[in-house]
């Protein structure tokens, strides 16, 4: 039988002259990094509190350094991060880091414990609207913090952040006036968003023994305060009741909550690294994140940054293990076209494609003689469907078990990713020690359509058109043709699809502007409750509009449980509720699809499939000039 490196490199005659077009113009004056990795598309930003996607991951945890560092072979915390050691109180609540004396910013500056303090601050404020600042909220307070006015009552120490003069940068924090909340009207916001829109909120906050009311407005836009009262920009909890203290320049103390296991793991989540705040107050939104301003603390720096073609990295003179950091330069291409990624690398233009096309994993994983650059391996992720419960028939939960129930999970993997992928029945990936999902069922097309008659659409008749939302890449677009011809085939009803840039896509979720969203999560940490807690009411990357007390309930009841088996057991009751109401569609469960040439060292498969680029390096001894004739790797 043909391998397909014999049967690909003919074509690649063809081929290669032209997908090389395409990148000619951006390529041609750019010399050859040390290794080049296709990031599959155009990230949002490297500002590591506003993102929440795994290509913009992979940049930031190349730039910046968290208090820890995570392992890149089973992502478990190292004492290989900014902090050098930490301790945890006997109540496994409070935890107190010492920043390392050689631990610098890019600009040569030492990175201080003010700094993260800083960035948490920055991360939590409800103006940041960082989605994954839920992450941050076992930290006693934080979740108080975030909420703003809604988080504060009477008696409370609050924050009164006054509005920015129009010539400041819109990163800058405005001037603080700390005092108590004497009373709040009204006590608490309308829930719906159009009317909370309609009302005026009144603080009256006592400052150095006087009484001042605010509202929350800005002049710039042409508010105007109500007689008596003052604009400002934000009333909020005073941060000092948070429980980020710094005790000294390089010591940081952080008090939680309830004891949480996996909180050093969420310390070197990307989101939680540090900022340096002169860098974004000198310049301002966006321009701090410009190659030429930013400045950062990790492995690497942005060397140039050219949309839709690459990011350029750099090896961080100023990082306290630059000897530990093999390659001096990477680029990470934005190809979105899988067929041309994979061309590239069969030419030796690239070193890791991260993710295959289920056309080509059938002959690549039966390729004679076998290749040894194709290693699946399960990972903690898992391909679904959101529902957007806040339009009609989805706020209908029989007509969303309907959808559920009608899909054939094993045709997708059979015909579409034609991997080793398995069936998704939950939303929790299998993996975790200790933790058994509820399941939905199997498919159950007689089902299905007697719950859509229930629900009012026998045999379809009077369903609304749906659409299937997904960013651009060919496999999503195959997986959503799929889906529309199984409901189509099995309930009689009519989907259309629309597929959209990365950001397009990403906004349009944000702002539950779809009906049926495509989505793949993986693990921030390795715990059912990253997958869980996204979808409590209003949580920020829930973005379904689903909301059940019960399942709110259960999911802060398992963060104060302290017994293992308990809270997994908390969890599985909550995950249940979801499986039952079926805010999301689970459809199979992820093995990893890297193509990584046998050269490359310090790459590990681990649950999460994320490799860290500092860990990276090239074996020259493996190198060959002739990039069809690379020997295995001992």
């Amino acid at each position: 039988m043909l391998s397909l490196r014999s049967m690909i490199l003919p074509a690649l005659v063809v081929l290669l002259p032209l997908a090389a077009a395409v990148w000619s113009v951006n390529t041609s004056r750019v010399e050859r990094a040390d290794f080049t990795f296709n990031n599959d598309t155009e990230i949002e930003s490297v500002d590591p509190a506003v993102v929440t996607g795994q290509p913009e991951g992979r940049i930031i945890e190349s730039l910046y350094e968290g208090l820890v560092k995570l392992d890149p072979k089973d992502r478990l915390p190292t004492k290989l991060g900014t902090a050098e050691d930490w301790t945890v109180s006997d109540d496994l609540k409070t935890y107190t880091f010492t920043i390392r004396k050689d631990a610098k910013w890019s600009n040569g500056e030492p990175v201080t414990a003010e700094d993260y303090r800083y960035s948490l601050r920055r991360f939590l404020n409800p103006l940041t609207a960082a989605q994954y600042a839920y992450q941050a909220w076992y930290i006693k307070n934080a979740e108080r913090y975030t909420l703003g006015g809604d988080g504060i009552e009477a008696g409370d120490r609050v924050e009164v952040e006054l509005n920015l003069e129009a010539s400041q940068h819109n990163t800058c924090t405005g001037e603080l006036l700390r005092g108590i909340l004497v009373k709040k009207t009204p006590e608490k916001m309308p829930e719906d968003e159009e009317e909370r829109r309609g009302v005026i909120q009144e603080f009256l906050v006592e400052i150095e023994g006087s009484q001042r009311s605010f509202v929350i407005g800005d002049p710039a836009y042409g508010d105007v305060a109500p007689e008596g009262s003052e604009l400002c920009r934000l009333v909020t909890l005073d941060f000092g009741e948070v429980g980020v203290k710094v005790l000294d320049t390089r010591v940081i103390e952080i008090t939680l909550a309830n004891p949480t296991p996996y909180w050093p793991q969420l310390l070197g989540f990307y989101p939680l690294s540090p900022v340096n705040r002169k860098c974004l107050e000198t310049h301002g939104a966006p321009a701090w994140t410009q190659p030429e301003n930013l400045v950062t603390n990790g492995a690497y720096i942005v060397e140039l940054r050219r949309p839709r073609d690459r990011i350029r990295l750099k090896k961080n003179p100023y990082y306290w293990n630059a000897d530990a950091v093999k390659l001096e330069t990477i680029d990470a291409l934005a190809i979105e076209d899988s067929n041309t990624a994979l061309n590239m690398y069969e030419a030796g233009e690239i070193d890791w494609v991260t993710q295959l096309d289920g056309t080509v994993v059938p002959d690549i994983m039966n390729a004679d003689p076998p290749r040894d650059d194709f290693n699946p391996f399960p990972q903690l992720t898992v391909y679904y469907y959101k529902l957007n419960t806040t339009r009609p028939p989805l706020d209908d939960k029989r007509v969303r078990q309907a959808l559920a129930l009608a899909l054939d999970r094993q045709e997708f993997i059979d015909t579409v990713t034609r991997g080793t992928e398995k069936p998704a029945l939950n939303l929790v990936p299998p993996g975790i020690r200790g933790y058994l999902s509820p399941t939905i069922g199997e498919p159950d097309p007689e089902r299905a359509r007697e719950l859509l008659a229930e629900a009012g659409f026998p045999g379809g008749r009077g369903f609304p058109r749906m659409e299937i939302l997904f960013n651009t890449l060919d496999q999503h677009e195959a997986m959503a043709e799929l889906a529309r011809k199984q409901w189509q085939r099995e309930l009689g009803i009519t989907v259309t699809l629309q597929n959209e840039v990365w950001g397009s896509y990403l906004n349009r979720l944000r702002l539950k502007q779809y009906d049926i969203g495509r989505q793949a999560w993986t693990g921030d940490y390795i715990d059912p409750n990253t997958w869980l807690d996204m979808y409590v009411t209003d949580g920020e990357n829930n973005q379904t509009g689903w909301s059940n007390p019960e399942y709110d309930r259960l999911i802060s009841e398992a963060m104060s449980i302290v017994d293992a088996e308990e809270r997994l057991a908390a969890l599985a009751k909550a995950e249940a509720i979801l499986v039952d109401e079926v805010p999301i569609v689970p459809i199979y469960f992820y093995y990893s699809r890297n193509l990584v040439k046998p050269y490359v060292r310090g790459f590990y498969n681990n649950l999460q499939d994320t490799h860290p680029l500092s860990a990276i390096w090239i074996d020259r001894t493996q190198k060959s000039p002739n990039p069809f004739m690379n020997p295995p790797a001992q």
